[in-house]
């Protein structure tokens, strides 16, 4: 299971290189859902499959408003692809200094950290995911409907500033 975990992680940073490395937003906003997925996937390994799920809703989402937004604001005909000389200098040299630091942070990681949440116990009756979903929906409610508002104003003001002159989304 930790040689799938290492795997998976390695896909993680893969990813985050290419949201760092890549200057058009096309290819960012595919690379952060990546990205999304991949975290999404190292939470279903450590036993929090209904945090996952939930995450990659909220991420997914929230994704679509940053691709929306980048796909207005970016009107290139040529996007800058991976394939490009500058894209993969950036990103040998964002890979160069995660190996460099995860070099020397080497020494301090076990692998008996990487128990999923409901190998801890062994007379469990609950899930270990639930008892955070009691959390979020408990006291953590108004925050939910808080945060559904921003992610709402925030398409909102993409589509407002993404419109064109003569025809608005927003018809006021």
């Amino acid at each position: 299971m930790a040689f799938v975990m290492y795997f998976i992680l390695f896909f993680f940073v893969l990813g985050l290189v290419a949201v760092a490395s890549n200057p058009s937003p096309y290819y960012a906003a595919y690379g952060l859902v990546v990205v999304a997925g991949v975290g999404c996937s190292v939470l279903i390994g450590h036993g929090a499959p209904f945090l996952s799920m939930i995450l990659f809703l909220i991420y997914l989402g929230g994704m679509l408003v940053v691709f929306a937004f980048a796909v207005a604001m970016a009107s290139e005909p040529y996007p800058v692809g991976w394939n490009s000389r500058a894209v993969l200098g950036n990103g040998l040299v964002y890979i160069a200094a995660v190996a460099a630091v995860a070099g020397g942070l080497w020494g301090g990681w076990y692998e008996s950290s990487w128990v999923a949440v409901d190998e801890l116990g062994e007379t469990e009756v609950f899930r270990g995911d639930l008892g955070g979903v009691a959390m979020v929906y408990g006291s953590g409610g108004g925050l939910l409907v808080v945060s559904a508002g921003v992610l709402f104003l925030t398409l909102l003001v993409v589509l407002e500033i993404s419109r064109p002159t003569c025809r608005g989304t927003l018809r006021q």
